[in-house]
């Protein structure tokens, strides 16, 4: 009974504590990722380059419309003989010529060239997004395994609170022993040796803890040095089937989608490749005004102004072998991502494979673990009132104290390490929701 008050005081004093702290959910720590790290924000603007790029204008459908000025001035000596022998010679001739308008070029065939790559940037759109959701599934999860290694971090902070207690109880008693005559010197001096060793041990947990917060508060992009306080307790999804989430995986996991969009990039690269056999047909027009001036000449000054206009065609005869070359090159790029994409479905079923049997067994540990820390709790207990009326020994006492901390740890472990599969194999199907 005194143990259980023992334990009920502790989670009293850190309820209290947490009151005091900002209490961060998993819920919250999530969604301060999605819109405060550096790393997701990012990529999130680099989504929007492929998007801004993903343009007809930046695949070369649009005309060109340009304006153009072309002023040209000289000042030079002159001299003309003409046919009747007449020599003119003219110091600083001022020569002037002034033309200026707009004009408007177009390739409107290409060899289908245009299309392919306009689809080309659409793929590499998708391709941003798809990299975009693999970053932000990689950062949530980062911060999940972060947060709920802070929760197991939290229970052994607990669990090593709860044995100092029990270890200053026992200082007290041998010392009271000691002081009536019941106990040596030795037992009071080893009571104290192994409270000493309880504390260094929660100074050190303390330390990993408040370091594992840091790390938790950089995902974060906020200030380091916030505190806050965890949830309790970690809920471990024990209902994953292998089955469902292969078939999610295949429509869902990021890197595989990043294949399949590599193989569409590379199927139009080709077909871009092959365009340069047609021939391209572009047409021209513009509005231009000519204004010339001339101080020595059969004409002095000179304007016109008006419309042109005109259309351009060119075909590619030979260059070398180069465009077979360039083929075969696009030829083998498809064919590598088809290699890629088989890679890829290869890797992703065997990290499920085995993701799935760390999962089964870590959920299975849970449930041993669970029960091994109530046998150690009744253990400790039963030990704790035995140790008070002199009925068994130090190293007894101690063997259950030790026990008890050691059942805590390996079943909040146990349960970090289930929630750590839990969230790769989610990571794995595309499906880690947040």
């Amino acid at each position: 009974m005194k143990f259980k008050i023992f334990v009920s005081v502790l989670a009293l004093g850190f309820s209290f504590l947490a009151d005091a702290q900002e209490i961060l959910t998993i819920e919250d720590a999530v969604k301060i990722a999605l819109e405060n790290n550096y790393d997701i924000r990012i990529s999130a603007n680099e989504l929007k380059v492929d998007q801004t790029n993903a343009t007809i204008g930046n695949a070369g459908m649009l005309p060109q419309l340009a304006a153009n000025v072309v002023d040209n001035n000289g000042i030079q000596y002159s001299s003309q003989t003409r046919n009747d022998g007449t020599v003119n010679r003219l110091d600083n001739a001022r020569n002037n010529s002034l033309s200026y308008g707009v004009g408007l070029n177009w390739t409107i065939f290409d060899g289908f060239g245009m299309f392919a790559r306009y689809n080309q940037l659409k793929e590499i759109e998708k391709l941003g997004e798809t990299e975009y959701r693999l970053m932000v599934q990689t950062r949530v999860g980062d911060v999940m395994t972060a947060y709920y290694d802070l929760v197991q971090q939290q229970q052994q902070l607990k669990a090593l609170d709860t044995t100092l207690i029990i270890s200053r109880e026992r200082v007290e008693l041998a010392q009271n022993r000691f002081t009536i005559g019941k106990a040596s010197k030795l037992e009071v001096l080893n009571a104290q040796v192994d409270l000493n060793t309880d504390e260094t041990n929660l100074v050190r947990q303390k330390e990993l803890y408040a370091n594992t917060k840091t790390r938790l508060n950089e995902l974060l992009a906020r200030d380091t040095a916030l505190n806050f306080t965890v949830s309790e307790s970690v809920a471990v999804d024990d209902k994953l089937q292998l089955g469902e989430l292969t078939a999610l995986a295949e429509k869902q996991n990021p890197e595989l989608q990043a294949q399949l969009i590599n193989k569409r990039i590379a199927e139009l690269s080709l077909k871009n490749t092959r365009a340069t056999r047609y021939p391209t047909i572009g047409v021209s027009t513009g509005y231009n005004i000519v204004e010339s001036e001339s101080s020595l000449g059969f004409t002095s000054q000179a304007y016109s102004r008006g419309w042109t206009y005109g259309f351009n065609a060119t075909i590619n005869l030979f260059d070398g072998l180069n465009q077979n070359r360039l083929e075969k090159v696009a030829k083998l790029q498809v064919e590598n991502q088809d290699y890629l994409i088989a890679q890829q479905n290869l890797t992703l079923k065997s990290q499920l494979t085995t993701a799935y049997q760390t999962y089964l067994t870590n959920i299975e540990l849970t449930k041993l673990e669970g029960k091994n820390e109530e046998i150690a709790e009744q253990n400790l207990q039963i030990t704790l009132d035995k140790f008070r009326i002199g009925t068994i020994t130090t190293l007894e006492f101690r063997a259950a104290q030790l026990n008890y901390i050691n059942a805590k740890v390996r079943n909040s472990n146990a349960q970090f390490q289930a929630k750590l599969s839990e969230v790769a194999l989610k990571q794995l199907a595309g499906n880690l929701s947040f």
